[in-house]
């Protein structure tokens, strides 16, 4: 497991941890307390991963297109 604080892993090393933490958990050879750990730690990365999926479809909302379909612009979005 991992020791960075969640909040400071990219997206996509957020996705790959979180996908060991599952394989880990589903062949079910981890000790109780170990699984509690990887279990809490899963749903960090779980909460972290929503998020940062959340704040990518907010920007794609918010790009304008034009008539012709081009991206003319962004409309702004609070909070980004």
């Amino acid at each position: 497991m991992n020791d960075t604080p969640v909040d400071k892993l990219s997206f996509e090393h957020a996705m790959r941890e979180l996908e060991s933490v599952v394989d880990a958990l589903e062949k079910g050879d981890v000790p109780l307390n170990d699984s509690i750990a990887l279990y809490e730690r899963g749903a960090q990365l779980r909460k972290r991963c929503e998020d940062e999926l959340k704040r990518a479809e907010e920007k794609v909302a918010a790009i304008t297109l034009g008539a012709d379909g081009t991206p003319t612009g962004i409309k702004p979005v609070d909070g980004l």
